[in-house]
């Protein structure tokens, strides 16, 4: 549970950040890629990976597993950028966080969880919960970019497969770290090369508003892949758990940190995200 909480709370603190650094002027471009120059670092120092790189089975389907979320978690940051910039930050937030039913659907087809009667229950309460969270008031002035339907599902669909992946990363055991630190550096070699073919001027501030990046990315992914090991037979709990705690903490700090509109409606999503949480992790006591 520890390693799950630490995960959302690294989480928020990077969208609070991406929040700031966008009010600020700053390149979310080129705070991804430092950032991922800081996450190699980072991961190097705290989980000494240099002896397990050697034990990695370099399969067809872990160098699979290796190239796609090298690719996926550099392109997920710009495919956000570019949906908050044509369809907005509600739709982007809300195709962001529905991709929660992506891996809750993967956890019961492709890693064979066993369907509860208070996890079903805790997923519906989810469900309605994500609904009133992200509901806004209707608004008159609707976009008419063309793509942004394009960018909307890049985002749910990206965000919900990286979920699953890093299902799969966790299922290494010990030898995660050695795997993580690949995925760190193609996805900082790539993210380098894109910024490099546009010739981009790089400016200070945006290096260390990424050092910053890099450290609460860091601290986001090793918690989140330390509570799939911990909750190894349930990753609905992680799924689930950390999409619901995310959407609680990020709209009180949206409201009281940055002043963003909360009504009555989102209010009452959180209320029911908090009971979905409850029923997801204990529920099992009342259905004895």
């Amino acid at each position: 549970m520890l390693f799950l909480i630490c995960s959302i709370l690294a989480s928020v603190s990077v969208a609070a950040l991406l929040k700031v650094a966008r009010q600020r002027g700053l390149s979310i471009e080129q705070m991804v890629a430092s950032n991922y120059v800081i996450a190699t670092i980072l991961t190097i120092a705290f989980l000494q990976p240099q002896t397990q790189l050697g034990s990695l089975n370099f399969s067809g389907s872990q160098i699979a597993l290796f190239v796609a979320l090298g690719v996926l978690l550099p392109t997920i940051f710009i495919a956000m950028g570019r949906s908050v910039a044509v369809a907005g930050i509600v739709k982007s937030d809300a195709a962001q966080r529905l991709s929660l039913f992506l891996p809750v659907l993967a956890a019961f087809t492709i890693f064979g969880e066993t369907i509860l009667p208070h996890r079903l229950v805790g997923l519906i309460l989810a469900i309605f919960a994500l609904l009133l969270v992200l509901h806004k008031p209707h608004n008159n002035t609707a976009t008419s970019e063309q793509g942004a339907a394009k960018w909307l599902l890049a985002v749910w669909l990206g965000y919900g497969v990286i979920d699953i992946l890093f299902k799969q990363l966790s299922k290494q055991g010990a030898a995660f770290s050695g795997s993580l630190l690949v995925v760190f550096v193609l996805a900082g070699a790539l993210m380098f090369a894109y910024l490099l073919s546009k010739n981009t001027l790089w400016h200070k501030n945006n290096l260390l508003a990424g050092a910053l990046l890099g450290c609460l990315n860091f601290m986001n992914i090793l918690f989140y892949i330390k509570a799939h090991q911990a909750f190894k037979d349930s990753p609905t709990l992680v799924f689930a758990g950390m999409n619901m705690g995310v959407i609680v903490l990020g709209t009180l700090v949206g409201g009281l940190a940055f002043h963003e509109k909360v009504n009555k409606l989102n209010y009452l999503g959180v209320i029911l995200a908090l009971c979905a949480i409850v029923m997801l992790y204990f529920g099992q006591i009342l259905f004895q």
